[in-house]
């Protein structure tokens, strides 16, 4: 399982929160890659419910990782 920004992203507007099944079937409905269906299913879970991306991947920025000032723009 690995994930990149591109597919992590393509949960941002997912049911959050949410189980494993129902983020497949999110994930499913709204086109997402291949990728990021196969990532969903090597999860090992025991029927545990999801409350954000960073629960599946602890890594995923947020906005205040990055280094832009949105004030500027």
């Amino acid at each position: 399982m690995y994930w990149t920004l591109e597919l992590a992203s393509k949960l941002e507007d997912a049911p959050w929160p949410a189980t494993k099944e129902e983020l497949i079937d999110y994930a499913t409905r709204s086109g997402a890659p291949l990728e990021v269906i196969e990532n969903l299913e090597e999860i090992e879970d025991e029927g545990e419910v999801y409350e954000t991306i960073e629960d599946l991947w602890p890594d995923y920025p947020q906005k205040e990782d990055f280094l832009w000032d949105e004030e500027e723009y």
